[in-house]
């Protein structure tokens, strides 16, 4: 990995449904200045269809092992496995599948850091098929969504800004 990923302004913008990415939106004010992080779930890959919560463990862990991790809540997120294990079952119930994960950034853009793409690289991660969406949150205000996917020409990922769907 060589440095952050931008949105590509060369790229068209990604949609989703305004219902969705305004919970989004929420979920990451209502956090700030932490990270928060959840998933979503869709009938198929691609498709958004529910978000789901998940709780930020990053601080409890920063407080419990600061060694181990050196980052607390307001500088990364680490999902926790009960959460995205529970989504992962109700998901496979319903005939579903984990589309995306999503987290904010706090006081910072909508952009995907190196330790966005390890997380997102790493050999044990359970949706390596899933889009990445990372929810840019400047003074508690909203500033911008991107999402992140696998780029097909070459290996890594491309960015694109997610907007609202046209009604």
């Amino acid at each position: 990995m060589s440095g952050r990923i931008e949105v590509s302004r060369s790229l068209p913008p990604a949609t989703m449904a305004a219902r969705l990415l305004n919970e989004l939106g929420e979920h990451a004010r209502e956090t700030h200045p932490e990270e928060c992080c959840g998933l979503l779930t869709g009938s198929a890959p691609g498709r958004y269809d529910r978000v789901h919560r998940c709780r930020n463990d990053m601080t409890k862990l920063h407080l419990q092992d600061p060694t181990n991790f050196p980052r607390d809540g307001r500088m990364a997120f680490h999902m926790s496995e009960v959460d995205y294990l529970r989504v992962q079952k109700d998901a496979d119930q319903l005939g579903e599948v984990v589309t995306a994960v999503y987290h904010s950034h706090t006081d910072a853009g909508a952009y995907f850091s190196e330790l966005d793409q390890a997380f997102a690289c790493q050999p044990a991660f359970p949706f390596p098929d899933a889009h990445h969406i990372v929810v840019s949150v400047v003074e508690g205000l909203l500033k911008q969504t991107a999402v992140f996917q696998r780029a097909e020409a070459s290996p890594g990922f491309e960015g694109r800004l997610l907007v609202s769907e046209a009604p």
